[in-house]
């Protein structure tokens, strides 16, 4: 391993901390803010499941790894082409945009950040390296990828999240509509339990992978691994990540927290279990499709359509049109942070 390799290494478990506790809130939001669990101890449940759920499949490091950065010219027809510094980059753009949405509680993703920085860091070094690329700096981004696995998901899954959040809690009104609310509250409080696991598990399902797809990509590049589109995760980089996960989600994300728990809709133990499993629900099966997609995206998808079954003004909408903003603003401004940052390592390496 060169110095490159071992920084590119360090800097992507730093994304996976600081994403760690940045989507802590993803997960334990609704079981903190309807009292179901201390702060504390729904810190600790998201942690060892997040290290658990990022230990059971490998299928969205596999799209991280060898669907979105072209890997026929990096391999072959440019000696040159130095996808760690791409890597590098990216993870710097992305660690910046979760920092700047962090500090102000903008609840963004992680996801699309990284992806972001490096789209946009990759699409640099295309254009410095265009004279080398006969079919243009374009291709080096695999646009095909970034759209069925990026961008559809990026729409779909807060949308779904939201559809199925509205049917469920329509479905539970339905059938406990009868109960006493002191009833339903005592039920709803254990099953939220099982609600907030789940999610907590699908979250280090999905993202925590997606540190793994940068560290293969990253070693795929370095001649380490071979070049293929579905690459084997190493066990040591799933355990690193998965640990590291665990680690951020530990060190807590309470700026967002309040975002999610509070300034959407006020949430009773059956609102947050009604949106942590239509949450989970959507997150586990893109995760079975290898679809990085956004526990921010999803969870708060879901909260929205729990608070539109309870009735339409129930929510909040000035912050989902906030939210939504920064949904879409995420890819676009990690790409120019990861842009910056590959010409700026160009610089200090010269």
């Amino acid at each position: 391993m060169t110095p490159l390799l071992v920084l590119v290494i360090l800097v992507a478990l730093t994304f996976d901390y600081i994403n760690g506790f940045h989507d802590t809130a993803n997960a334990i939001a609704t079981v903190v803010s309807t009292r179901v669990l201390t702060p504390l101890a729904a810190i600790l449940m998201a942690a060892i499941l997040n290290f658990a759920g990022a230990m059971v499949a490998t299928n969205v490091a596999k799209t991280i790894a060898g669907g979105i950065v072209a890997q026929q010219p990096a391999a072959h027809s440019i000696p040159q082409f130095a996808t760690e510094t791409v890597v590098l980059a990216a993870i710097l753009g992305a660690i910046v945009w979760n920092l700047i949405t962090w500090r102000f509680g903008i609840p963004s993703s992680s996801s699309h950040a990284l992806i972001g920085g490096l789209v946009g860091a990759a699409l640099m070094r295309g254009f410095t390296i265009a004279q080398h690329l006969p079919r243009g700096p374009l291709t080096i981004v695999d646009w095909h990828g970034v759209v069925t696995k990026v961008i559809y998901p990026l729409i779909a899954s807060p949308l779904a999240g939201l559809v199925f959040g509205f049917l469920l809690m329509k479905g539970i009104a339905t059938i406990f509509g009868h109960w006493h609310p002191k009833g339903v509250g005592t039920v709803f409080k254990r099953l939220q339990l099982v609600s907030s696991a789940l999610m907590a598990f699908s979250h280090g399902q999905n993202d925590a992978q997606k540190s793994m797809g940068i560290i293969t990509l990253a070693l795929m590049s370095h001649g380490l691994m071979p070049h293929v589109k579905d690459p084997a995760i190493p066990l040591w980089v799933m355990v690193s990540c998965a640990t590291v996960m665990g680690l951020g989600t530990s060190a807590g994300g309470w700026r967002i927290m309040r975002t999610m728990g509070h300034r959407i809709i006020r949430l009773e133990p059956v609102n947050g279990f009604a949106a942590e499993t239509s949450g989970a629900a959507v997150i586990l099966t893109a995760s079975h499709y290898g679809m990085p997609v956004s526990t921010t995206h999803c969870i708060a998808g879901s909260i929205f359509g729990v608070g539109a079954a309870k009735r339409f003004s129930a929510v909040r909408w000035n912050v989902a049109i906030n939210m939504v903003v920064a949904w879409v603003v995420t890819i676009p401004a990690a790409a120019a942070f990861g842009a910056v940052a590959y010409l700026l390592i160009g610089l200090i390496a010269r």
